[in-house]
């Protein structure tokens, strides 16, 4: 899994188990940090023409190939039935019938000799849906003993049952704005907040951040890096605010609308996860607008979630069974997502 906040690759080898329910261990893990190249590479990624576009793809496969080879020596890994493969999303516009995850599947085939699940999303717009968020499935059957689960990584989302089905959607970006601001400081990201927590706040940038439209919008819907490049980064830039006060005020919009969910749905226990959860500064202010409710997950969950739960997606695409949901994504009916590679030879 490469997530939205660029912070790397992540890889996690994971074990199922269905009895009356599911359970799962997550048996080793890692985060293979990408060096400033890959992190530009992968961040300007959607201004490239379709042959540099695929140039990269099969570069970055190849190197996906490399970093899990290595994994699985390290581990002395020789259980190994599939790999869920979620790649790094360049374009996500459903409402254009557009969704690209790259990574090419080939190089790590021809490395692992394993099926290789991928391109888990693009069926689902097919389909008239979101083609995200698609842990919500994983929330539903791998942590049923929490209200819901929120993911705080390059953008937030939450995932709960409501009147029997599940509900989730990106609620607002997180470390993919925090991390860009800590950039400009010569900082990968901002360690535990402290950047944002000496800033002053700023009503009229955090007016403009909280009047955006997207926070209208009924569910389903989802966020990607274009949104923010078009509406969040103007908006910050042109407020003129010190780098400092610019992170202090996007800690409290990001704050203002999770709170804002939470409260509307009456939750009373939340599982966090993500790389957000080591902003104490964040979590600080969440539980100053919504007290006694959230439950940090522990660390290896924190940082593998979701590298794991496309490990969980791609065991039910093997098995044929749904792992994508109408209720979730908007689409017209409830799915078993993602291509897999073996087939394809």
């Amino acid at each position: 899994m490469s997530g939205t906040s660029l912070d790397g690759l992540d890889i996690a080898y994971c074990k199922f188990l269905k009895e009356d329910i599911w359970s799962f261990e997550i048996v080793y893990s890692k985060t293979v940090c990408y060096d400033e190249f890959y992190r530009e590479q992968l961040r300007n990624a959607h201004l490239l023409s379709d042959l540099a576009l695929e140039e990269l793809s099969l570069d970055f496969g190849k190197f996906m190939a490399q970093e899990l080879r290595g994994f699985i020596k390290e581990h002395s890994i020789d259980q190994l039935d599939a790999i869920g493969s979620h790649g790094h999303t360049v374009f996500h516009q459903p409402e254009n019938k557009i969704t690209l995850q790259i990574g090419a599947p080939k190089p790590i085939y021809d490395l692992i000799e394993k099926p290789i699940v991928y391109d888990f999303r693009s069926q689902d717009v097919d389909l008239g849906g979101q083609g995200a968020p698609l842990v919500p499935i994983v929330d539903k059957l791998l942590f049923p003993d929490y209200d819901a689960c929120l993911n705080l990584g390059g953008f937030s989302n939450i995932s709960f049952d409501k009147n029997g089905n599940r509900i989730a959607f990106d609620i607002c970006p997180v470390n993919i704005v925090l991390n860009l601001l800590s950039g400009k400081m010569g900082f990968d990201y901002d360690d535990k907040g402290s950047i944002a927590e000496r800033g002053q706040l700023d009503v009229n940038l955090l007016d403009k951040l909280n009047s955006l439209s997207y926070y209208d919008k009924s569910f389903p819907k989802s966020l990607a890096w274009e949104w923010v490049v078009e509406n969040i980064v103007p908006i910050i830039e042109n407020s003129g605010l010190p780098i400092e006060n610019q992170m202090r005020t996007f800690v409290e919009h990001v704050a203002m609308q999770i709170s804002s969910v939470v409260k509307a749905t009456n939750l009373k226990s939340v599982l966090l996860s993500g790389g957000g959860v080591y902003n104490d500064f964040l979590l600080k202010r969440l539980n100053y607008l919504v007290p006694g409710l959230w439950v940090r997950a522990d660390q290896v969950l924190i940082e593998s979630k979701e590298a794991m739960a496309f490990a969980f997606l791609a065991l039910l695409r093997l098995k044929v069974e749904v792992n994508v949901l109408s209720s979730v994504t908007g689409c017209v009916k409830d799915h078993s997502s993602g291509r897999i590679y073996s087939e394809e030879l």
